[in-house]
This record gives structure tokens, C-alpha cells and sequence, in this order.
């Protein structure tokens, strides 16, 4: 057995094909079926098998998978211990956008300016998302905005309690009670399906009976501001994400008595697995930035 071997069957199990494979690992696709068979041959049988043209693990190959993260991870231990000394190399992190413009600039400023020869590649997504790219190895860090947090096989930092507030243009009714009476067409200004916020308002809205509201589903948080300052209807959104708006007067928050569910920002890593240089001191620069 040889380490590339494994190497290319935990990227295959990443990307889902050996064709995609090849392209991350730079090998030609028959190079990527070698290894794949010679590590076969090794085990016993079949780690890949083919259901209607997609390629699924077999049963052999689930097994395998912690495995060969446990011998991945201790090789990269090896690799990076002749430069321990120095922080570099590669980081990857996954957060959602709200976090990304309102709390990590500060944090990635600092960092990149002690760590130069860090490689930063940060990815945006809803918080379900980087909790999956995290478990499946695609990043190193993810960043939730989410309730109370248990995380399985995760080791979880709890960072803020995060005030969500209900904002609309200054020129819009600034009680909810307005809104939940249907005395207005406005929209519910929102972004994707799966993120957290939106997901507490409208778990929120059908516990209590509130009928749902139109929604209009957009791609970004500027996106989301820019069409509630016009004045098509409201939105919820993190206070820390719309804080400048609202003191330029752009604008206002929405005066309610609804009682919503907490939620926090959330910094993990995944349990049971060595951390290079480079993500222990992020976290630790994290943590001293609360």
C-alpha cells in the first residue's frame, strides 16, 4: 500500500468521480484507476461501485474511509513536523456571509499580517453547508450562525449571542404587529433556503400560528438591504450585519413582542483530527478576538 493510494481514494470519495478526481490531483484518469485498483487488491474487493452510471462507495469503502483519515491525517502530521516552527501553508475556511462581512474581516486582517505564508481560501454557504464541507474534509474551519449547538464528532466554540432584528426602509410601519395583521402586501425579504435565521423566524412563525408571508428570496445580504431600503417590505437579519445602515438612518428596526429562539455564531473544527500550525492559530486568534 502506498500513501497516494489513499490519497486518491479520499479524494474520489470528495469529489464524487475519478474523472474530477484527476483534474484536482493532477494525474491522468488512468493513473487514478491504478491506484484505486492496486488499493483493492491490497484490501480484498471493491471499495467503488457503479448504480446507474453514479459511482457509489461500497460497503468495503465505507469502512475504509475513517481509516484512511486517521493515516492521512498522521501522514500530514509527519509532513509538517520539520516545519512546525513556522505557521504556513494552507487554510481553509467556510462561512456563512453574514459572518463573513460583519466579524471575520477584523480576524482575517490580523492573522494574514502575523502568518504570511498562510494560504487563505475562504468559501461562503449557509450553515448546514460548511458543517457538511467540514466533516467531509473540504475545509479546516466552519463558522455557524445557529441556536444552542450540539455537533457530533465536531469541537465546538460558541462565540456571540447574535441579536436578530426585524429591519424596513424609515418610510415603512415600524411595528410587527402591522406586518402579522396582513394590513400590508409587503414582502419578507430574505435569502437561501437552509440558513439559519430565516429558518428560526419561520419555524417561529408557524409555531405561533402566524400565517407565512410573501417571500422574496435573494442572493446576498447587500442584495437583501438594498431591496428593503427600497421599500418593498422587511427582512431579519443579524443586528451586527445591518448596524451602519440603521445608524445612517437607512434603516429602522422593526418594534415587535415576539419572543425568537436565541442564536449564537459558532467556530468548529473536527474532533479526533491533528490541526496544523496554521488552524491552531486562527482559533486561538479567534477566541482572543470575543
Amino acid at each position: 500500500m502506498e500513501i497516494r493510494q489513499f490519497i486518491t481514494f479520499r479524494t474520489i470519495v470528495d469529489v464524487g468521480s475519478y474523472t474530477n478526481a484527476a483534474l484536482k490531483l493532477g494525474y491522468t484518469q488512468s493513473t487514478i484507476t491504478s491506484h484505486i485498483k492496486a488499493l483493492e487488491k491490497e484490501m480484498g474487493g471493491e471499495l467503488f461501485t457503479y448504480t446507474k452510471r453514479d459511482l457509489k462507495l461500497t460497503s468495503l469503502g465505507k469502512e475504509l474511509i475513517p481509516l484512511a483519515d486517521e493515516l492521512l491525517d498522521t501522514y500530514n502530521r509527519i509532513a509538517q513536523m520539520k516545519s512546525d516552527h513556522k505557521v504556513s501553508g494552507e487554510l481553509k475556511i467556510a462561512a456563512p456571509e453574514s459572518l463573513t462581512i460583519s466579524r471575520l474581516g477584523p480576524i482575517l486582517r490580523e492573522y494574514t499580517t502575523k502568518y504570511p505564508d498562510v494560504n487563505i481560501i475562504l468559501s461562503n454557504g449557509t450553515c448546514g453547508q460548511n458543517q457538511k464541507d467540514l466533516m467531509s474534509g473540504h475545509v479546516d474551519i466552519a463558522f455557524m450562525v445557529w441556536p444552542q449547538l450540539e455537533a457530533a464528532d465536531c469541537i465546538h466554540h460558541q462565540l456571540h449571542k447574535e441579536e436578530i432584528v426585524l429591519v424596513t426602509s424609515p418610510s415603512k410601519n415600524r411595528h410587527f404587529d402591522h406586518y402579522k395583521n396582513k394590513e400590508t402586501a409587503d414582502y419578507f425579504i430574505t435569502n437561501e433556503d437552509g440558513c439559519s435565521y430565516r429558518s428560526m423566524f419561520e419555524t417561529h412563525l408557524a409555531n405561533h400560528k402566524i400565517t407565512k408571508f410573501q417571500t422574496m428570496e435573494l442572493w446576498s445580504l447587500e442584495a437583501i438591504k438594498q431591496t428593503v431600503m427600497s421599500g418593498l417590505g422587511f427582512s431579519v437579519l443579524p443586528y451586527v450585519t445591518v448596524k451602519n445602515e440603521i445608524e445612517k438612518g437607512l434603516l429602522t428596526m422593526i418594534e415587535h413582542n415576539e419572543q425568537f429562539e436565541p442564536i449564537y455564531s459558532h467556530l468548529l473544527i473536527k474532533a479526533k483530527k491533528w490541526q496544523s500550525p496554521a488552524v491552531e492559530k486562527f482559533i486561538e486568534l479567534t477566541l482572543e478576538s470575543i
